[in-house]
């Protein structure tokens, strides 16, 4: 059971990185036509203002913000009402700089790997195959349906983390036609680059 929770969410995309280091940091609803009893759940954990300042210190020379206005968006509660339904952990969030390429996040996330030591669990929420312009809404629901380009991209993705080729997905760009279709704009792609970068040796 984690101490605390630190949660890159491909929702809070910004210039350069903040990190959230209010007391009660509200419940974001940052989604737009989906069924009322959304816009009704609330996620009231607490923050952690000690470790939003300790993962300042910790992520020198670069410069990262304390922000007081965000909270926890949906990349993040949708994820941590069902791992931690009493949200009796405090949480909080590590923004994605948008200017930065991969290797940057890669970088940055190596050094958040010390907190794991601290019974922090750090989590990357997004969606490796997220192109939401080329969803098939009259198959959405039907088990084992998926574009070719999407199932091709998934075998390419999968392969690499199996043999453990971080390289390659750093430089998804270079992956083929498939992959770029599955990954628009880098935004779901970047926190599973975190969560690649905060693996320690035996994970």
């Amino acid at each position: 059971r984690p101490k605390a929770i630190l949660c890159i969410s491909a929702h809070w995309y910004t210039k350069g990185t903040k990190v959230t280091a209010m007391q009660f940091p509200r419940t974001i609803h940052d989604f737009a036509g989906f069924p009322r009893q959304l816009y009704e759940v609330q996620y009231p954990a607490k923050g952690n203002p000690s470790l939003a300042t300790n993962t300042k210190k910790l992520l020198k020379p670069i410069s990262v913000e304390l922000d007081e206005k965000w909270g926890l968006d949906h990349g993040a509660w949708s994820v941590l009402k069902h791992l931690y339904p009493e949200a009796d952990i405090p949480v909080i969030q590590l923004s994605i700089d948008f200017s930065a390429p991969a290797s940057y996040h890669y970088n940055l996330a190596k050094k958040l790997t010390s907190l794991r030591n601290k019974g922090v669990l750090i989590i990357g929420s997004g969606n490796i195959i997220h192109n939401l312009q080329l969803i098939d809404f009259q198959k959405f629901d039907e088990d084992d349906y998926g574009y070719d380009w999407a199932i091709e991209a998934h075998e390419i993705i999968n392969n690499a983390l199996k043999n453990e080729d971080y390289n390659s997905l750093i430089n998804y760009e270079k992956l083929g036609k498939a992959v770029q279709l599955a990954v628009p704009t880098p935004d779901h792609f970047l926190p599973m680059i975190y969560a690649l970068g905060t693996k320690q040796k035996g994970d």
